[in-house]
């Protein structure tokens, strides 16, 4: 979006529902409205109000970087947390001590009053899109042919969008395609099965692909587009697909045999719409040598809406924090660079994910020599150069013996909890060195954050492929990831090696959590005590040695939980009391 439609876009949050707008303007757009409300009739045949209207549909996407860790509880504060969902999975941590008290710490170690906290304002925020684009589609007589088509393919999308997001998070939920006052209606909903569930928003996308445009012009740039459509329509296919849903009890909870075959085969034909429309592609990767290769792949990450982007959530050109500005790098920068919150320190577990290149052997002496490319692009690790700086994460022994942590992993200034990585590593992807920090008054960083791109298509189309029993797909789409990172190509692959494929290319983005769920893997892996998160403690001994060994970092059994039942996320106890449904599995009302 450009700095005209994006500045709409963050007006959205006072415009909200432009219908139910109050207010009073001299502003021309308005001049024909009454000075204390917007009519219909004013909204329904205006296409500047209409873009305002739709903008709340756009502010509501999972939308990354806008984070916020406060342990406060004042006014509720501590509640209003957020951080993208990469971080509850095991390739990331925080290094802020005191964090363990916040919203989001609460939610990563399983807090039942938190996770219900936590479900009950995605569940009203989601329907509150829902019920917004019902409201427009049924005064679609109203619009001026002209920009109606667009409008309404945007409207099916975001409808679909919501539909997904809520089936992610609380399995089969309410499919409600009309305006609905619960004070002022009889009416109730039962709980959609997944098949369902399935349909409804896959037939959703397709009429959202059919009126939506393949480009945008540069006023519009970051709006929802045809291949979107298409690859909403295929991650649908491709989550009720997987594993987790096979086989269950109920219909909400997924099938009662498996339908995995067939759904993996839906979203193969719907991947391959996407890649039909011959608009994305993978980014080239250049240079020759490994500094060069990991900074070209790293540099693709702060590119906006380029040809491998398939949705993103557009925080803007500029670094105006009213303008949708950030605050990521001031956030993961290591503190000695400047950062002040150490939010994302990569894992062990992570770094173990990248295999050796050029059939190089692993040396333990030498860990970080030789590795996927990919590597260097993402982890800030011991010895690496960083914005000028070489990154000294590791001990040193003084005269008497005692270990002392260098500057990499040093908490910096006099506050108790002031943060350092806990792991030995810091995040290098998605950061950008040339942004200023700290930042002055109203500035932050203008990354924007990816939602689906071309690599992750070709990764889902490999593993869809794998289950159908098309290794030979698979591996040509594991093939071009890799290759396009200058890593050597499989001769054959499995799928253990296409997931991990997933978790290296999609580093510390949301779909390596939403991997757990679908995968089913979600107990083993965000469990402390079955998949303990792990550091690297480097030390440099008087003599030229050095050591490396690897340690589970503390307290993992009470920071990181996830019980059987979390699959499925608490619905509002309002809901379900009104509503006359089963409440998910496992949760019980306080």
């Amino acid at each position: 979006m450009n700095k005209t439609f994006f500045h709409r876009y963050l007006s959205a949050g006072s415009l909200a529902l432009a219908a139910m707008l109050t207010l009073g303007s001299c502003d021309a757009l308005f001049d024909d409205a009454p000075e204390d409300k917007l009519t219909d009739e004013s909204i329904w045949t205006s296409e500047n109000l209409l873009d305002e209207y739709t903008m709340a549909w756009y502010g509501n996407m999972n939308k990354g970087w806008g984070a916020m860790m406060s342990t406060s509880s004042f006014f509720g504060m501590k509640y209003m947390s957020y951080i993208t969902p990469a971080f509850y999975a095991d390739q990331t941590t925080y290094g802020v001590a005191n964090w363990v008290n916040s919203g989001v710490g609460e939610e990563m170690a399983s807090k039942e009053s938190t996770v219900i906290f936590y479900g009950g304002n995605r569940w009203k925020a989601y329907y509150l899109q829902i019920q917004s684009v019902n409201r427009l589609l049924e005064n679609a007589d109203r619009m001026p042919a002209t920009y109606k088509k667009r409008i309404l393919g945007e409207a099916h999308f975001f409808r679909a969008y919501y539909y997904y997001m809520l089936m992610q998070r609380f399995g089969g939920v309410l499919l409600i395609d009309h305006s609905y006052d619960p004070l002022h209606s009889d009416e109730r909903f039962a709980r959609a099965g997944y098949a369902q569930m399935a349909d409804f928003i896959a037939r959703e996308a397709e009429l959202a692909a059919e009126a939506l445009p393949l480009k945008h012009d540069n006023r519009n740039t970051g709006r929802v587009t045809k291949g979107a459509a298409l690859m909403l329509k295929a991650k649908t296919y491709f989550w009720v697909g997987s594993p987790q849903f096979q086989n269950k009890d109920k219909e909400y909870y997924g099938f009662a045999d498996d339908k995995s075959r067939e759904y993996m085969l839906k979203a193969i034909e719907a991947y391959k719409a996407v890649e039909a429309l011959g608009l994305y592609k993978l980014m080239p990767v250049s240079g020759s040598k490994q500094a060069d290769i990991a900074q070209s792949y790293h540099d693709l990450f702060l590119q906006h809406n380029n040809a491998e982007s398939i949705l993103e959530y557009q925080h803007g050109e500029s670094r105006l924090t009213s303008e949708g500005a950030h605050s990521l790098d001031q956030m993961a920068m290591p503190p000695v660079l400047t950062g002040t919150q150490c939010a994302y320190c990569p894992t062990q577990n992570h770094v173990e994910e990248y295999g050796m290149r050029d059939g190089k052997a692993f040396d333990p002496q030498n860990p970080y020599a030789n590795r996927d490319y990919r590597f260097y692009a993402n982890v800030l690790y011991d010895g690496t150069t960083f914005r000028d700086s070489v990154m000294e994460m590791h001990y040193t022994v003084d005269a008497k013996g005692k270990e002392v942590a260098q500057s990499g992993i040093a908490k910096y200034g006099t506050g108790r909890n002031n943060g350092f990585s806990r792991t030995g590593y810091y995040m290098r992807k998605f950061l950008d060195p040339k942004t200023p920090y700290p930042y002055k008054d109203n500035e932050g960083s203008k990354q924007n954050y990816p939602i689906w791109r071309y690599a992750e298509l070709l990764l889902d189309h490999a593993e869809a492929a794998f289950r159908t029993g098309d290794s030979k797909t698979a591996l040509e789409k594991v093939n071009q990831v890799r290759q396009r990172a200058h890593m050597q190509p499989l001769a054959s692959v499995t799928l253990a090696q296409i997931l991990n494929e997933r978790r290296v290319e999609m580093a510390f983005e949301e779909t390596t959590y939403w991997d757990e769920i679908r995968l089913g893997t979600a107990l083993k892996n965000l469990n402390g005590a079955t998949n303990p998160l792990r550091l690297m403690k480097i030390v440099y001994k008087k003599d030229g040695t050095k050591t490396y060994t690897v340690e589970e970092l503390k307290n993992q059994k009470a920071e990181r939980a996830f019980r059987d039942y979390q699959y499925y996320g608490p619905i509002p106890w309002d809901e379900v009391r009104f509503q006359g449904i089963e409440q998910n599995k496992g949760w019980t009302e306080k």
